[in-house]
């Protein structure tokens, strides 16, 4: 359960954060509904998830895995440039997840 509510912890802040873009690039204030939904959202579900996981690791997971997914939106939806230096510092990340597992 601590896992699931993590992903969707991630999801919600990866929305939340994909709506602050959208409301620099438009005069439509939906979107400002959407940022308070995801990050609303976003601080529930970690708040399920640190029920059985170590904050030290599900606050790294949400903030790094969130990081990375909003870059790869800003790369794929907002056709921001995905430098070399983003890449190497998204597989850094990656790389440290998985060491602090083990």
């Amino acid at each position: 359960m601590g896992f699931l509510s993590l992903f969707g912890a991630i999801l919600s802040e990866v929305f939340g954060s994909s709506m602050l873009k959208i409301t620099a690039v438009t005069n439509n204030r939906l979107p400002v509904a959407g940022i308070i939904l995801g990050y609303g959202m976003a601080f529930y579900l970690l708040s399920l998830a640190l029920m059985t996981i170590p904050l030290s690791f599900a606050y790294a997971a949400w903030s790094g895995v969130g990081t990375a997914l909003t870059a790869l939106i800003g790369f794929g939806v907002f056709k921001e440039q995905l430098r070399p230096k983003t890449v190497i510092g998204i597989i850094v990340l990656i790389i440290g997840l998985v060491l602090m597992r083990i």
